[in-house]
């Protein structure tokens, strides 16, 4: 592999020329390098009464989360939960949530979200990944763990409602799916009547460099693999974000971002208590919602999907809400994209500019790059192909050749791959997986990109298959692997079409082992094994197309899609 230091000598000599005169190019921890867990127990000390999440309505303050977060550490111990141990978050965004991430960083334990919209399947399939020994859940999702949990290691099951933590008076606009009534969980414990049974006294067995949290990405072997991030890897990445930020006066943030996900980690758990900012958390996007509580809490800080923005925008009532508090914008470009005519009106309606959120992975903890400051004459959405920015500091990328590693000259495409303190220090009991990805202290993405001549990140797409639906991200070797376990289906391959509103929509073509096999049948099978948006659309075929090796040909796969005389 090529020596890249001269390379990487050269292209920061070219990104100083660039850089935004007044962005710090040095990490700047606002607390000191200490653990997020420690973040919040200095803010429960200096401004304990400061509300710290705003739940429609409801204010959890600094002193409350942390005390909350205490008595979960205390009540885990109790449980018999060690160091090291791993306990599954199965619930979509609510204070619980936090109560819990910052509790089981504070038992010395690790975090496990689970995405809440999981089948059986998928659950089962972390839990036993990850040997979790205890559950926490939303009420409406015991069904689905009662039928994931047998033949595990969860000991325990926590449970609780979006009710339990509502106001009696919404504050702003409240979705009838947020407020169901309390659902009864037998053979659960109720998670924060339990809390309440145990003491607030300070404890915090974790630190900087202890696993901290599986986070799952997809991969192209088949299933998703955890990636280990450290305290350290949240901290740098909350602080390396901070220090790119042009004002670092407290504000107030927003976030509907999944919690689950790991820029919604990154929004709601890991960036608040950098600065001690309150957070204004919704369980899910709600445009009448959004624009209640950015007048309300005069909020200063959000991200938004681009689809997200427009719609806010094509409200009638859009300009009767005061939304002039609002000083920092990012959006992320999934089925839109942003461009100037967004980025116009935008601007003409709020008088904030817009900015694409940049590049990030799971395995890197995500927000690698940024564009602040990079909208002049929307210089950002003029350059071709897509424009992601620079690297926040202490974050290298190389661009490779993907088959033989050798760094290709600036401007020509190649493998991202990236060196940065928050890349993951491994997948979760794949050694081999690691060794593969990370190569002489930097990890090989599989995504296509370039470095032009002034140093900034362009990103081209993802060589492996990832396909984006609704901004979900589906993986064609996972639903492979899938429909692999049904009887009647010898074999399968999977790829994406165009679609104006979802993105993407994943095209499974299966070749079946059943005469009887039918493309209905098969599609009611898998509902009970994914998720609703990775179910893709069944064609059955005679035969597969397939290499000498015995591998099918993606390429010919993606020219039968449209190609409906293909089909069995």
């Amino acid at each position: 592999m090529s020596d890249p230091s001269a390379y990487l000598a050269d292209v920061a000599a070219r990104q100083a020329k660039v850089w935004p005169a007044h962005l710090s190019r040095e990490v700047s921890f606002p607390l000191g390098e200490i653990p997020l867990t420690a973040h919040v127990t200095h803010w429960a000390r200096t401004t304990p009464d400061a509300p710290a999440v705003i739940y429609y309505g409801t204010e959890l303050t600094w002193a409350d989360l942390d005390a909350q977060s205490n008595r979960f550490a205390h009540l885990l111990a109790a449980r018999g939960l060690a160091r090291g141990d791993r306990v599954a978050v199965f619930m979509p965004n609510c204070p619980q949530f936090h109560i819990a991430f910052y509790g089981i960083l504070k038992a010395g334990a690790v975090h496990v979200p689970v995405s809440p919209l999981s089948t059986p399947d998928e659950l089962a399939y972390v839990l036993n990944d990850t040997d979790a020994r205890a559950l926490l859940l939303v009420d409406t999702l015991l069904p689905v763990a009662q039928a994931a949990t047998p033949g595990t290691k969860v000991e325990e099951i926590f449970s609780t409602a979006l009710a339990e933590m509502l106001p009696a008076e919404p504050a702003f606009n409240l979705p009838a799916m947020v407020a169901t009534a309390p659902k009864p969980c037998p053979g659960t414990t109720a998670f924060l009547p339990a809390l309440a049974a145990f003491p607030a006294d300070p404890v915090d067995h974790g630190d900087l460099d202890s696993p901290a949290a599986l986070n799952y990405t997809g991969g192209t072997t088949g299933m998703p693999k955890g990636c280990i991030h450290t305290q350290r890897d949240m901290v740098f990445t909350g602080a390396a974000n901070w220090s790119v930020t042009t004002n670092r006066a407290k504000g107030v943030s927003l976030s509907f971002f999944p919690e689950f996900w790991i820029a919604g980690e990154n929004t709601a758990l890991v960036m608040p208590p950098m600065n001690g900012e309150p957070l204004v958390l919704l369980t899910r996007w709600d445009p009448l919602g959004v624009l209640q509580a950015i007048e309300r809490y005069r909020v200063t800080t959000t991200a938004l999907i681009v689809d997200g923005a427009v719609e806010l925008m094509n409200r009638p009532d859009f300009g009767d809400y005061d939304l002039s508090s609002l000083a920092r914008v990012r959006v992320v470009s999934f089925v839109k994209k942003l461009d100037t005519d967004i980025r116009k009106r935008w601007f003409d309606l709020t008088g904030t500019v817009l900015a694409e959120a940049a590049w990030g992975m799971t395995e890197t903890h995500t927000s690698n790059t940024f564009t602040t400051a990079m909208q002049d004459d929307d210089f950002d959405l003029k350059q071709q192909p897509v424009f992601v920015g620079l690297p926040v500091p202490q974050t290298e990328f190389v661009i490779r050749d993907f088959d033989t590693g050798a760094i290709v000259p600036l401007g020509e495409e190649g493998e991202i791959t990236v060196r940065t303190p928050a890349m993951l220090k491994g997948y979760w009991r794949r050694e081999a997986a690691t060794k593969e990805a990370i190569r002489d202290g930097f990890l090989h993405t599989g995504d296509i990109g370039v470095l032009d001549e002034m140093g900034y990140l362009h990103y081209l797409g993802r060589r492996k298959e990832m396909l984006k639906v609704r901004g979900m991200s589906v993986f064609p070797a996972e639903v492979e692997a899938v429909l692999g376990k049904h009887p009647g289906v010898q074999g399968s391959g999977v790829v994406g079409r165009a679609d104006a509103h979802a993105g993407q929509i994943p095209v499974a073509f299966v070749q079946p082992a059943d005469p009887a096999l039918t493309a209905e049948a098969l599609t009611l099978w898998l509902s009970e094994k994914l998720s609703k948006y990775k179910i893709p659309e069944i064609r059955l075929v005679e035969a597969l197309p397939m290499t000498a090796t015995g591998k099918v040909r993606k390429a010919e796969l993606q020219t039968w899609v449209e190609d409906k005389e293909q089909i069995a």
